[in-house]
């Protein structure tokens, strides 16, 4: 009897992806460091609490990250449209009555917590897009209209919703996530086409009658941060600041001036690889990207490997969510993209974005885990 319950054990231990876990494990211990660095400056004392709440949201993480991985992903497949459902009332309920923080109303506040239900959603939407694209049967040629016109319709409904918070960087976060997912599964060539040609079209019409004008003075401030370097500027510059004085190896662990003085903003949450690249420098950085590129190699491996299509998209929805987070907030910090409140995955301070992440991760290690069972 212990004999067969050791041999199980050895069973599920060889099974579990440990290339993944420890390369998730590498970024969030480098995220803590970096948090560390962040929340302990001379004039930091309110902030600390930060760094303890962080290590309880990885310690849930990973719980969730291991209680995924042995559930069967299968199970989502049936509880997609209810996960959906819950997470667009969840939006709705925050247009009406979420909590107003940064000039957004985007958090349903619980007091020892702030959901934020918008982060939730591209979840949700990762596993309801897998359901229904990989019931799309395409011929080998490519979906077209009709095929895709459900997909399209349950990616605006929470793409509108969260545009009215509002919060342009998730919104744009949706639709990179689901495009992706819709071009991993293949559409006709003359789809594409007329979607860019659709886009280009529409770029100056959202400008003048869409946008915020707090959202064009981002683009503008993009453009130009040196024309408002005090005000709309500043916390491009900064940033710009902070990476360059890094250099190659880094001023070291505490002893980046730009984070450390606090002339970095949201040094904890949107510019925590401004600490990094400040701190440890380009080696540092590097080191970092490097990490985020295995992860994403191990990723589609796991996807071609997938036991089915709903996995295999499963695993592709989650590298997307990782990998547009990851190419917004980094080219935000370094000056090649306007900033847009994103955060980087496993290194940012946040519980609805760390459970998210490790969520997402999780249900990709439950397709590795499967993946040789038929």
């Amino acid at each position: 009897m212990d004999l067969s319950i050791s041999l199980e054990e050895k069973t599920l231990v060889r099974r579990l992806d440990w290339n993944i876990i420890l390369v998730i494990l590498a970024l969030n211990v480098i995220g803590l460091i970096n948090l560390y660095s962040a929340t302990h400056g001379p004039n930091s004392k309110e902030v600390e609490s930060l760094f303890i709440n962080q290590i309880v949201w990885l310690i849930s993480g990973w719980s969730i990250f291991f209680i995924s991985t042995l559930l069967d992903y299968a199970i989502v497949s049936r509880i997609c449209y209810i996960i959906y459902f819950f997470n667009l009332l969840a939006i709705l309920y925050v247009d009406f009555f979420g909590k107003i923080a940064l000039g957004a109303q985007r958090w349903i506040d619980f007091g020892f917590f702030r959901y934020q239900p918008s982060e939730t959603m591209k979840l949700a939407l990762i596993m309801l897009m897998a359901k229904v694209l990989s019931q799309r049967n395409s011929m080998g040629q490519g979906m077209g209209i009709r095929e895709l016109i459900a997909p399209l319709i349950l990616v605006l409904i929470p793409f509108a919703l969260i545009m009215k918070q509002p919060d342009l960087g998730t919104a744009m976060m949706i639709i990179a996530i689901s495009g992706s997912m819709i071009l991993f599964t293949k559409v006709k060539k003359h789809i594409i086409v007329g979607a860019i040609v659709l886009i280009s079209i529409s770029l100056p019409i959202a400008w003048e009658y869409i946008l915020h004008d707090y959202q064009k003075n981002r683009v503008l401030t993009f453009l130009s941060p040196e024309n408002d370097p005090r005000k709309t500027g500043y916390n491009a510059l900064q940033s710009r600041y902070a990476v360059g004085s890094g250099q190659f190896f880094g001023k070291g662990f505490r002893k980046g001036t730009q984070s450390q003085l606090e002339f970095l903003p949201e040094r904890h949450t949107d510019f925590i690889y401004s600490v990094l690249s400040e701190e440890h420098g380009f080696v540092g950085s590097i080191t970092t990207i490097g990490l985020f590129c295995i992860l994403f190699f191990l990723v589609l491996r796991i996807a071609y490997q997938a036991r089915d299509k709903f996995g295999a998209l499963i695993a592709v929805g989650v590298l997307s969510y990782i990998f547009w987070h990851m190419f917004v907030n980094v080219g935000m910090v370094i000056g090649l993209l306007p900033i847009v409140g994103v955060p980087l995955p496993l290194l940012s301070y946040g519980g609805s974005s760390m459970l998210t992440t490790m969520l997402g991760l999780g249900l990709i290690s439950s397709v590795s885990f499967r993946r040789y069972l038929f």
